[in-house]
């Protein structure tokens, strides 16, 4: 498959299956992560693949976190009560999560996030290449830290979450903005 092609065949899935994956299908997965350009070559990220259990137990957490946070305004303002749940519920279908961590170190954070943004991108391009689906996650940021204490992993930031597995839907492409919309030229005519 061409790298145009993964992109414009890549779908956010929120339906899997229940089959496995091998290890040497999300490592390969992982290596093209591993392979995304960073910030000064930083290579900020670190991975911890959970399932079973960890991986229900992580997702009642954040079930759990919209149980006991619907009071907070500013958390409805910004939908983490409409989507924390159901993602909840879309990483127990998902055979694998991949946590996608990042040392704490205030001077790096844009630099970090945007190569982890290119890390994942290129692990769900290769998922789609391999026909797995995935799913980025953002909404792990609200147990993060709880996360990274159960995973004895407090000295790092849980930046976001992907889940893997076999897709069991095949949704449309979603609307994008027109080309014209979104782009400016300017020339310097001396």
């Amino acid at each position: 498959m061409e790298t145009i092609e993964a992109i414009k065949q890549r779908r956010s899935i929120r339906k899997f299956k229940s089959d496995e994956l091998s290890r040497e299908t999300v490592e390969d997965i992982l290596n093209a992560g591993r392979l995304a350009p960073s910030a000064k070559n930083r290579q900020p990220w670190s991975f911890v693949i959970v399932k079973g259990n960890i991986k229900d137990k992580i997702a009642d957490m954040m079930i759990d976190y919209t149980l006991t946070h619907d009071e907070v305004p500013q958390r409805i303002l910004l939908g983490a009560k409409s989507s924390v749940n159901s993602t909840a519920h879309i990483i127990k279908q998902a055979p694998i999560l991949v946590l996608i961590f990042r040392e704490k170190n205030d001077n790096w954070i844009i630099g970090d996030n945007l190569s982890i943004g290119a890390c994942v991108e290129n692990m769900c391009l290769r998922a789609t290449e391999l026909d797995i689906g995935s799913l980025w996650i953002r909404d792990i940021v609200y147990v993060a830290e709880d996360v990274a204490k159960m995973l004895n992993h407090q000295d790092l930031e849980l930046n976001c979450a992907l889940s893997l597995g076999i897709a069991d839907e095949s949704p449309s492409s979603r609307p994008r903005k027109n080309l014209q919309d979104i782009v400016e030229w300017y020339q310097d005519d001396e």
